[in-house]
């Protein structure tokens, strides 16, 4: 897949933040974008039209009949997808000792069971095309323990294996990689994230198009790039 023009890739959870980001690089580089979102419509829409106009997908990942419909839905749309880059996350905080079993559903239904039931109904779609590429976002707490977040750490070190294991099974037709950002700040970042970013050897937090630029690397890679993780965090995972 080095030809991006034209390439159909659904990116989950694209309405803001680096979902957005993502759907943005994407489009400048030629790819058809499909924008999942499921509550913040007027931002989903804003950067549809920042797109050029990109086709729009709602759906409630917590349901895995919505990711079926969805993805049926992108299937008759799209006529099919070449990429998948499955971006949408939830993240709360919480001392383990309180966290509850809603406390944890309600992280990793969306974290790591959308991620996979995401992979699975796209994989379906691409061996019917002979193939494609899905890039899981996972996170610098899947790679570091945090002690207020092990709900969320928890979550996205099991992503960064669901990684490793699809990459084995659907090998060698569809790629599955993983990209694990460091400190994305934007305007609602608290001071442990400055903490964080002040830590960062880089001497900066990252930036949405810093993390495209890993996933764009993951789409344009021949299938003997598999399984791999890429930590994009200015070296805050090495302390």
């Amino acid at each position: 897949m080095t030809a991006m023009s034209g390439q159909r890739v659904l990116v989950t959870g694209a309405a803001k933040r680096i979902g957005r980001g993502i759907a943005l690089r994407l489009a400048r580089e030629g790819f058809r974008v499909g924008i999942h979102y499921n509550k913040s419509d007027a931002e989903a829409r804003q950067t549809a039209e920042e797109c050029g106009g990109a086709e729009l997908f709602r759906a409630d990942l917590t349901s895995v009949a919505e990711i079926r419909r969805l993805f049926a839905e992108a299937g008759e749309r799209f006529g099919g997808i070449d990429a998948l880059v499955n971006n949408a996350a939830r993240f709360t905080r919480f001392d383990p000792l309180d966290i509850t079993e809603a406390d944890w559903d309600f992280i990793h239904s969306v974290n790591l069971k959308a991620t996979f039931f995401c992979a699975q109904e796209g994989a379906k779609l691409m061996k019917r095309g002979g193939g494609g590429r899905i890039v899981n976002i996972s996170s610098l707490g899947g790679i570091r323990p945090w002690a207020e977040h092990a709900h969320y750490c928890a979550s996205k070190a099991g992503v960064i294996m669901l990684t490793k294991a699809l990459a084995k099974a659907w090998a060698p037709e569809i790629t599955v990689n993983s990209v694990a950002p460091g400190v994305i700040p934007f305007s609602d970042i608290d001071e442990r994230g400055k903490a964080m970013i002040r830590a960062t050897p880089a001497g900066r937090g990252g930036t949405p198009d810093e993390i495209a630029d890993a996933v764009l690397y993951f789409l344009r890679a021949s299938e003997f790039v598999t399984g791999q993780l890429m930590a994009v965090d200015g070296g805050l995972s090495l302390r």
